[in-house]
């Protein structure tokens, strides 16, 4: 008879989605969200852990001695001691490229509205500036077209391929800076990468390597009219120096879909930027409603996987 397994979702209301239950035997507990705190208790003799964002630290590990696999339902894995759980033989895996369209369309939605002063107009239109005006139409802020612009994409995986290919599409120049040289794009260091693109669209994990990577020093470099755009970690970026950059005028503009620290904190600096040429969103780049199906249908494929002895996406 095969093994029923316990299975513990620790924060199921992050995934709006069908999530069909695996075809083994299994017993299955949903909890719509988990406190860190909570997490040990919760998963008191699971098997296999399902999380989005609920962390698992080496000392919650260490106190879930059944536990074999943790499921993570997104791509980002720093939310798990990864070698606390290999040194207990705890198979992590996690969900990857399921997003290829939605995150590339948010890049270029919100890279078009900035490019265009989206925000400035409604706003305009809002305060009765085009009733009053003399003339049939207003351009009091400036507008740009994307075609014959460079774009500068900062990492390279299946995202940053993607939003390449929607840049073609819009008549962009493509460069590229990546640790490993890629064949048929214009491949630049990071620093001749940002000084020469009219839109910077980073598409790379965090790490101690990459934290604070667009520092005060590299957006000085931009060119006063170009773009940041960061879809994929808040801490990528040195947020007080882009806030003073985007106040002083170093660079034209920028959109966020990520901060630092999620759910901010009432002081986030970029939070309380009220500035036409900023654009924040609450991490939602990723959420339409056909990529988190196809999120959740991989993460219930990893989960039978690993149930029937061929774990796949293994981070550790």
């Amino acid at each position: 008879m095969s093994e029923q397994h316990q299975i513990v979702f620790l924060d199921r209301a992050s995934l709006v989605a069908d999530v069909r239950r695996p075809a083994f035997p299994h017993t299955c507990t949903e909890y719509d969200a988990s406190s860190e705190a909570q997490a040990v208790e919760r998963l008191q003799g699971a098997s296999i852990a399902i999380t989005n964002k609920v962390p698992l630290r080496a000392e919650a590990l260490a106190q879930l001695p059944d536990l074999r696999l943790i499921a993570v339902a997104a791509t980002g894995t720093d939310i798990v001691d990864l070698a606390a759980a290999r040194a207990r033989g705890i198979v992590v895996c996690n969900i990857r490229d399921y997003a290829r369209a939605a995150v590339p369309e948010h890049t270029f939605a919100l890279m078009l509205a900035l490019r265009r002063n989206l925000l400035a107009y409604r706003a305009d239109v809002e305060a009765g500036a085009w009733q009053r005006s003399p003339r049939f139409c207003l351009f009091d802020h400036p507008i740009r077209d994307l075609h014959g612009s460079r774009l500068g994409l900062v990492g390279y995986g299946a995202l940053g391929r993607q939003v390449a290919h929607l840049g073609r599409a819009f008549g962009m120049e493509i460069a590229v800076h990546t640790r490993t040289p890629v064949d048929g794009v214009v491949n630049l260091g990071l620093d001749e990468l940002l000084a020469s693109s009219d839109v910077v669209s980073l598409h790379l994990p965090l790490s101690d390597a990459t934290r604070n990577l667009i520092d005060a020093a590299r957006l000085a470099r931009m060119k006063p009219t170009a773009l940041l755009i960061n879809t994929a970690r808040g801490g990528l970026v040195d947020e007080a120096a882009l806030a003073d950059a985007l106040t002083r005028g170093v660079i034209a503009g920028a959109g966020f879909d990520v901060l630092a620290g999620e759910p901010p904190t009432a002081d986030n600096v970029l939070l309380n930027l009220r500035l036409p040429n900023f654009i924040l969103t609450p991490h939602n780049a990723w959420a339409s409603r056909e990529a988190m199906q196809g999120l959740a249908d991989q993460l219930i494929g990893n989960v039978e996987a690993f149930a029937a002895g061929t774990p796949r996406n293994v981070v550790a």
